[in-house]
């Protein structure tokens, strides 16, 4: 057996009991070749910094599961492999919801309505309800959830109905965007904006 496989098989041994010095030098044999080739598959510097991090984080999250006696590059990039194809689907969905919702001017009531109704939901819109500015946030739940009318919740706070619609156009907005940027909401809102393109 080569030198430098033995002496890599001697620290895949290491590595796979929690040697954290094994794990340093593996990511100094294997970081910048890897590195090298995730920015030319991304065309970004950044994006292949962020994948790097995340194969080698799972790489030692999974240490026990190394076998020395296999090829350990095989193994490095068949993880990298998998992450740059969940990247590419990630921005793919992305850019399909993106082309839905461009395409689709009245998705953002549907969408916004459909999950009011559907309640296996109920957590994510929270979520996306709970990320707006307090006013804004007060005038959507008592339109959107207390079912009250712009009226009555302009007299209740002592704004215009116009402020009122505003406010709830912004907030709906807003909601749609925070489920288009997080991951949870992607796929729902993509299945959302194709059935109501029929």
């Amino acid at each position: 057996m080569p030198e430098s496989l033995r002496s890599e098989k001697e620290l895949l041994v290491k590595l796979k009991a929690g040697d954290k010095s094994a794990f340093e030098q593996i990511y100094r044999l294997y970081s910048n070749r890897l590195f090298g080739n995730l920015v030319k598959l991304l065309q970004s510097e950044t994006e292949a910094q962020e994948i790097l991090q995340e194969v080698f984080l799972k790489i030692w999250q999974n240490r026990a599961q190394i076998d020395p006696e296999k090829s350990f590059r095989s193994y490095l990039f068949k993880i990298a492999e998998n992450k740059v194809f969940d990247f590419f689907r990630k921005v793919a969905l992305q850019k399909r919801v993106q082309h839905q919702l461009l395409h689709h001017s009245d998705i953002d009531t549907t969408m916004v309505d459909k999950m009011l109704m559907d309640k296996e939901n109920e957590q994510l819109l929270a979520k996306a309800i709970d990320q707006l500015p307090p006013q804004r946030k007060q005038v959507f739940v008592m339109v959107k959830l207390q079912g009250k009318t712009y009226k009555e919740v302009g007299d209740h706070l002592g704004i215009s109905v116009s402020t009122i619609s505003d406010h709830i156009v912004k907030a709906t907005k807003s909601i749609r965007d925070y489920l288009t940027n997080s991951e949870e909401g992607l796929q729902y809102v993509l299945i959302l904006a194709f059935f109501t393109s029929f």
